[in-house]
């Protein structure tokens, strides 16, 4: 069961019923998207998160993508980082260049990695600063609300409790407004130090993407989605909301199952 909804107020719903449509329309959009910032911008600047997003993004290696999207005109971020060398297995930077980015004609100066030989406020404060460079060449764009950059699009992922990119449920990052990029030391998930964008940077996007597979992530994608009661705790994913760009979900069936959306799709088939 493949459908698209509009929800009230968090953004477009796209559920798929397997992981390799889910990856054939993720990459669709994707493309789409930088076609569209080409001509109007003259580049497109995209931000990754790591894990399972990577793998998905796998088709933009094969045509005709390969040979369509204009390569040349992108300029590559990451959302976060986890601190080690970019030669180690947890590296966001290696899972990307190893999956994606060595196989497309990427130019080497347009991928914007941190630096891994900084401890991760040094790292921190060093990214900050190489975005600053790039909004202020219009690499990447800015807010119109505020001084964020702001990007054409923003890839995320969420874990299965509600975090999204290296900001976790209850933790001071989420409070974060002054800084583009902040750092974690004491991150609940290894490694536990860590650089990542600020809220605000997230939602001055022109566009967000939410990435959730797997039934294990399904309550916290109620929690992110669907109307829920006063006193549920508020989690990282549910905060993502663009204040004027774009927010959609890319979901298969066993993440959406508790999704108010996915039982009424559910009840209209039953019915049909």
């Amino acid at each position: 069961m493949a459908f698209t909804r509009i929800t009230k107020d968090r953004g477009k719903l796209r559920i798929q019923d397997n992981l390799d449509d889910l990856a054939t329309e993720l990459v669709e959009y994707i493309a789409e998207l930088s076609e569209v910032s080409v001509k109007e911008r003259g580049v497109f600047a995209i931000a990754l998160s790591g894990g399972s997003l990577i793998g998905l993004m796998g088709k933009l290696c094969q045509a005709p993508y390969n040979k369509t999207v204009d390569w040349a005109k992108w300029h590559i971020f990451w959302v976060d980082e986890r601190v080690v060398s970019k030669s180690h297995t947890d590296s966001n930077y290696k899972l990307a260049k190893d999956s994606l980015l060595s196989k497309v004609p990427v130019a080497p100066s347009h991928i914007h990695s941190i630096n891994d030989s900084l401890s991760a406020e040094d790292a921190a404060t060093d990214y900050e600063f190489a975005l600053r460079q790039m909004v202020k060449a219009r690499t990447v764009g800015v807010s119109q609300l505020n001084d964020c950059p702001k990007f054409d699009l923003i890839l995320l992922g969420m874990g299965p409790d509600g975090h999204v990119a290296s900001l976790f449920p209850n933790h001071i990052a989420l409070e974060e407004r002054d800084e583009w990029v902040t750092f974690l030391t004491d991150s609940p998930k290894p490694p536990p130090e860590r650089i990542t964008f600020t809220l605000p940077v997230i939602n001055s996007a022109s566009n967000v993407a939410v990435v959730v597979t797997g039934g294990s992530k399904a309550e916290a994608l109620r929690m992110a989605i669907d109307d829920v009661e006063p006193d549920t705790p508020l989690l990282p994913a549910r905060m993502v909301q663009p204040t004027t760009g774009n927010l959609v979900w890319f979901l298969d069936n066993p993440a959406a199952s508790k999704l108010e959306a996915f039982r009424f799709a559910e009840s209209d088939q039953l019915l049909a």
